[in-house]
């Protein structure tokens, strides 16, 4: 099996601040995300039991996918964007 981890494109950058920022989101989504996605489990369910009928829980739910679906789309057109700019740089490659 080959070892990703150093050869993976990050999934965000670094603003002037210095906070790391996922791609296609702002920093406060950035920060909302993160706290969506790591929000223990078991203090989801015990939520969502609090909750009951409320659906308080699958909003929160609803806005992860949200979220991650707009910095997955960004994302994945970004690196379209670069694969496209390195393929033109390729002068040994006979694209007719």
């Amino acid at each position: 099996m080959i070892d990703q981890r150093q050869n993976a494109p990050r999934r965000y950058f670094v603003d002037a601040q210095g906070h790391r920022v996922l791609i296609g989101l702002s920093l406060e989504e950035t920060a909302e995300f993160e706290a969506l996605d790591l929000a223990p489990k078991e203090t989801v369910q015990i939520v969502a039991e609090a909750r009951a009928g409320t659906g308080a829980a699958a909003v929160d739910d609803v806005r992860w996918l949200e979220l991650y679906s707009k910095h997955e789309g960004a994302w994945r057109a970004w690196i379209a964007q670069s694969q496209a700019g390195r393929t033109q740089d390729l002068g040994f490659v006979n694209y007719a």
